[in-house]
């Protein structure tokens, strides 16, 4: 995997102004070449990328917010929307129909976080319960205190002393298929310490 500097000079007489390049390049530094599995339960499209790396910026007009955004890595399998890297540094996709932008976590560090969260949860559950559709507008998560480290805008983790709750709300919108939205219970010896 070429580094950015590489494609300085390219993406520069592209008009890419630098500090979005220097964005991308930081991007690269930090996560470049990280495969990642998939969100466990998750599927296969709506998983995340593959591996982490970054792709040319582009300007966007049509997401709200309007801004330079580049991909966060290659998809699992051909799907019609993008795992991307917005202008302010949140991680989210885009595309379906409309051309929708939907953010899913603060960062790419959030979608880390929750990925290693998901895994480790699932080692220490006693249960594992999945919700779908209307069973996750109807999770009462008012006793529950979000997780920070995620970052979660659409996609969060949720606490309270025997019980993690991972709700994915995110991934549907581009199709316009709610009825996709998830949220697994993690039900066990799970205490603040281990978090």
């Amino acid at each position: 995997m070429p580094p950015v500097s590489e494609f300085r000079g390219a993406w520069q007489e592209a008009q890419i102004p630098n500090e979005v390049i220097d964005r991308a390049e930081a991007f690269q530094a930090r996560w470049g070449g990280l495969v990642l599995p998939s969100a466990p339960g998750m599927t296969e499209d709506a998983a995340g990328p593959r591996m982490l790396r970054v792709d040319t910026p582009e300007w966007e007009d049509t997401f709200a917010p309007q801004g330079w955004f580049f991909e966060a890595g290659p998809q699992r399998t051909a799907v019609p929307y993008a795992f991307l890297i917005g202008p302010d540094g949140t991680f989210g996709i885009a595309g379906g129909d409309d051309g929708q932008w939907v953010a899913l976590h603060r960062s790419i560090d959030g979608w880390v976080e929750a990925l290693a969260l998901a895994y480790a949860a699932m080692d220490v559950a006693d249960t594992v319960t999945r919700l779908t559709g209307p069973a996750v507008d109807q999770l009462d998560l008012t006793a529950m205190q979000p997780i920070a480290e995620v970052g979660g805008i659409t996609n969060g983790w949720w606490y309270r002393p025997g019980l993690l709750a991972a709700v994915y709300s995110g991934e549907p919108e581009p199709s316009g298929l709610s009825t996709h939205r998830t949220a697994y219970l993690y039900a066990g010896n799970i205490d603040e310490q281990w978090l």
